[in-house]
């Protein structure tokens, strides 16, 4: 029994510890602007991490991996206070080499209880997201309130450094290739109520700035944990206050809607015959995916299908400049066929107190603070 155990906490101390390692590569890279590959020492990419790079990653993965281990955490102490079985998070790392990542796709921790209320269910669900965004608030502010002079953007890049200060107006003429984070109220208000104008970067340049972009990153974390669709935090949530009957009515209707924006912009009056071909079909046998295991028979699955082409057609022709966010269709893939857009019962369907329901509208309000419709831009 004690290897067990013993195994076990060694699976999730390893996971932590590979992650921390893939977090702090992805943090030099976007810090610094060019893959960690291991080129000759007259290569314009950096080399092998040594300990410069590895402290200007620490400074993304640190901050970043506390908020998500916070969130973690909140949701396993929440659930042993209800004597749930739970297990330690596990840690996701991940880094292709080839391109840049965050370092990891999260972490989770496993139920092994049946949870029985859906008070529990409440709780357990708005502990994560409330732990993770309290210890965020404070990383934007001294992220915020911390920023380097103007003139740091020029260790990063020293071509700018010929322009002076002035560099925008020459450098992004172009801006193929370029990497934006797209806004929230929450990182507005940061930047426009905290911050010093003088000393914030362009945005162009903020995944050059690391602990902004952990708190970047914390708050998307947050607001998709939060989104209120099957089993996800926001699900739970949603769930205990409006129970199981109108939860898996109000579900699919919202994954419909997120279905919707995500693929505004893929289907248009504008595209190529050539290119219509083979990505139109491609694109409804997506929506096949990801609709079948929302209607009880499949040819609803093929209504929803013409429905949503034909919407985000008309959009297209009405609207031209009108785009969703195509990232999200992966997100949406993942929700359908693995995570679900339904919510199981409670056998304790008792209404949620008072407070319980005020904390639920607080947690909507931080979704909405979080939240970004287009979370990078990659142009």
């Amino acid at each position: 029994m004690l290897y067990k155990k013993a195994k076990g906490y060694a699976l999730h101390i390893f996971l932590f510890l590979l992650t921390l390692f893939t977090t702090t590569i992805a943090g030099a890279e976007w810090l610094y602007g060019r893959p960690i590959y291991g080129y000759a020492p007259d290569s314009e990419l950096v080399q092998w991490m040594d300990w410069q790079h590895a402290k200007g990653g620490l400074l993304f993965s640190l901050p970043f991996l506390f908020v998500l281990t916070c969130h973690e955490f909140g949701h396993y102490f929440t659930a042993r206070y209800y004597k749930i079985r739970v297990t330690l998070p596990y840690y996701i790392p991940m880094w292709l080499g080839f391109t840049s990542t965050i370092g990891t796709m999260g972490a989770f921790i496993r139920i092994k209880d049946r949870i029985f209320s859906k008070k529990e269910f409440f709780d357990v669900g708005i502990a994560g997201p409330l732990a993770g965004f309290v210890v965020a608030l404070p990383l934007l502010y001294y992220g915020f309130t911390h920023l380097p002079e103007p003139e740091y953007i020029f260790q990063i890049h020293p071509a700018y450094e010929q322009y002076g200060l002035n560099y925008p107006q020459y450098v992004y003429k172009n801006t193929l290739g370029t990497i934006t984070l797209g806004d929230n109220l929450l990182f507005l208000f940061f930047e426009n109520y905290v911050a010093d104008a003088r000393l914030l970067p362009n945005k162009y340049e903020l995944i050059h700035y690391p602990l902004l972009f952990a708190g970047y990153l914390s708050l998307f974390f947050t607001a998709l944990n939060l989104l209120p669709i099957g089993q996800l935090d926001g699900g739970h949530i949603l769930y205990g206050l409006i129970g199981y009957r109108n939860f898996n009515r109000l579900s699919p209707v919202l994954f419909f809607v997120f279905i919707l924006y995500a693929g505004l912009g893929i289907l248009s009056p504008d595209t190529p015959m050539e290119t219509a071909q083979w990505a139109y079909p491609t694109y409804a046998i997506y929506l096949f995916l990801v609709f079948q295991r929302t209607v009880p028979h499949i040819k609803y699955a093929f209504m929803l299908i013409a429905v949503t082409m034909a919407i985000q057609f008309g959009l297209a022709w009405l609207f031209p400049d009108l785009n969703g966010y195509p990232g999200w269709l992966l997100f949406g893939l993942i929700l359908s066929r693995f995570l679900g857009i339904f919510h199981p019962p409670a056998p304790d369907e008792r209404p949620l107190s008072t407070g319980r329901k005020v904390l639920g509208c607080v947690a909507l309000l931080v979704f909405i603070l979080c939240f970004s419709p287009t979370p990078l831009v990659i142009k």
